[in-house]
């Protein structure tokens, strides 16, 4: 469309030729800042006050020039010059016409590429259609045409259909009106619909054997007069009534080729598809191993849960004290627990990482070994806001007393233990060489005969795997100390019963206690796993980066286009299609 911007033009649109201008603006910014779309920004609508502009639309030989002919009113020899060739025309041609430019555009199905290319080019510059068939009927291709340019071009309300060639022999007027209106479906209603044989009407103008009735008669059946009715109603609203809505539709095409642009072929599609695929296999073993966390966190809570209601039941009535049996149980179960967490854990990030080995290879580096490195903190119970609660002192001054191995001393001992690794000369280290001498020791130690011989001799760095197992069991008892704190019998450490809280009290305050560690536990293990899985899926996306970041890169330059596209496709389909 032409370029320019003159005052007064369009003023009575609502404002609708401002705001696609606007709109129009906008795509060419976004439109020049990628070479795949820059060739596109010069098609983009302009301000335009020429004359407006209906296209004739339709297939070879359906007489489109004939009509303009007509229309025009010409002499037979004007008429033979205006139609000789074959196919007629074969590009876009404009007739001024009662103040439009009437542009006859090549025939869509004349077996000529480059003319239904032509064509299509020529309604996207229109402001009207004159779509042209005739009575023999539009075949399926035509048929699709014409409702293409009704319903995706806009042009349903900015549109004439034209029967021409009514007037031939064994020609049924009605049935063929009512067949055009069955092929046009929900468009039958909106689009008129003008029977013509243009033919006729220039024989009319120009035969001088005829007399005037004759004349006459031609002229009205021939139905060119009716069309010229129906083209001028049509124009009537004028420039600024039209043309706002042909530069929307137009806008709207320019958009779509540019999201068409965007679509991917050969190296890049490879590439975007490649990168693709390997973030989703990435995120699918992430996923997996989240969920296992998630589930296997949730197990550990529970267990905790359970042993705080088993351990709050079996206080008893007479001393307040949980049963050693009891707390035995509850130990073991929570310390089963988590051995089972930590297995359940690690087999699920081998198993993700057997799962990219075995789509990309040895390039996918193998998770570091899981440590479970839970922090146990002191275990404090029947705590006031005043400081040091009774339960407490007892417990630090019996410890101190040494009268019995406390909380505090266990946990002192064992996570000296745990800390202090699995080397020679390390606290695991001589503890191992220490149990090892008894069978028992020797059976807890020597799983599979990997750390001893039968008499209870180290095997070759045996004593480091023995030390590692201590060091190991060290950690989850240290955590399980902490869980059953409440629990450890205290015997010899003086309490004042007859101060004491009451026993439903004192398992009110073991449940909270375990219900408080399962969600500390719970959430530790839950950021411990995940960090811990984490760290791995940087690594792996460092590894396959070769195979993600060409085809990442072109991705990503692609979502931002299209969606500085698709945007404004969205803003601008709003104006042809305003919701309420």
């Amino acid at each position: 469309m032409a370029d320019g911007n003159p005052a007064g033009v369009m003023e009575s649109d609502g404002g609708l030729n401002a705001r696609v201008l606007a709109l129009s603006a906008r795509a060419e910014r976004v439109l020049s800042a990628h070479a795949r779309t820059r060739g596109l920004a010069a098609s983009l609508p302009h301000a335009d006050a020429s004359p407006l502009r209906i296209a004739l639309l339709g297939p070879y030989s359906a007489g489109k020039s004939m009509l303009i002919a007509a229309l025009l009113r010409l002499s037979s020899a004007a008429v033979d010059e205006l139609v000789d060739a074959a196919p007629k025309t074969h590009e876009p041609t404009p007739y001024a016409w009662n103040g439009v430019t009437l542009v006859d555009l090549p025939g869509t199905l004349s077996g000529n590429d480059e003319h239904s290319g032509a064509a299509r080019l020529g309604v996207r510059g229109a402001d009207a259609l004159m779509i042209v068939t005739t009575s023999e009927l539009p075949g399926e291709a035509e048929t699709k045409a014409i409702l293409q340019a009704l319903d995706i071009d806009g042009f349903a309300d900015r549109s004439v259909v034209v029967v021409n060639k009514m007037n031939a022999e064994n020609s049924d007027r009605d049935v063929i009106l009512d067949e055009i209106r069955k092929r046009l479906g929900p468009f039958a209603d909106r689009v008129p619909i003008v029977p013509t044989d243009a033919r006729d009407y220039v024989d009319a103008i120009n035969d001088p054997d005829l007399t005037v009735a004759q004349r006459e008669l031609l002229f009205t059946e021939s139905g060119v007069d009716a069309l010229a009715d129906e083209l001028q109603r049509i124009v009537a609203p004028g420039v600024s009534g039209i043309r706002p809505k042909a530069l929307t539709f137009e806008l709207l095409r320019v958009l779509a080729d540019a999201e068409q642009h965007w679509v991917l072929e050969g190296e890049e599609l490879t590439a975007a598809e490649t990168a693709k695929k390997v973030e989703e296999s990435i995120s699918q073993a992430k996923q997996s191993v989240l969920s296992t966390l998630e589930r296997e966190s949730e197990a550990v809570a529970s267990v905790i849960r359970a042993a705080g209601s088993k351990s709050a039941d079996g206080v008893s009535e007479k001393d307040g004290n949980v049963p050693t049996d009891v707390a035995r149980d509850v130990s073991g179960e929570l310390a089963r627990e988590m051995a089972k967490f930590d297995t359940n854990f690690s087999s699920s990030m081998r198993a993700a990482f057997d799962a990219l080995v075995a789509e990309y290879g040895t390039d996918v580096p193998e998770p570091k070994a899981w440590l479970n490195d839970l922090d146990s903190p002191e275990t404090t119970i029947d705590a006031s806001p005043d400081g040091e609660s009774r339960f407490e002192r007892a417990v630090r001054e019996g410890v101190e007393k040494g009268a019995k191995e406390g909380v505090r001393r266990a946990q002192e001992w064992i996570g000296k233990v745990a800390a202090s690794g699995s080397g020679q000369g390390s606290v695991a280290s001589d503890f191992a060489t220490r149990i090892n001498k008894n069978r028992v020791g020797q059976k807890l130690l020597n799983v599979g005969k990997k750390v001893s011989d039968e008499t209870g001799k180290f095997n070759p760095w045996g004593r480091g795997k023995a030390a590692e197992k201590v060091s190991n069991t060290a950690s989850k008892a240290q955590w399980v100390l902490a869980v059953m704190g409440p629990l450890i019998d205290l015997k010899s450490v003086a309490h004042d019963w007859g101060e004491r809280k009451r026993i439903d009290e004192h398992r009110k305050t073991i449940r909270r206690h375990f219900d408080e560690e399962a969600l500390r536990t719970r959430s530790a293990l839950d950021d411990s796993g995940t960090q811990h899985l984490n760290e791995w899926i940087v690594e792996v996306e460092q590894s396959l980066s070769g195979l993600t970041d060409p085809g990442a890169e072109i991705s990503a330059e692609r979502e931002t286009a299209l969606g500085a596209i698709k945007s404004l496709h969205c803003e601008v389909g709003k104006l042809v299609r305003p919701t309420n």
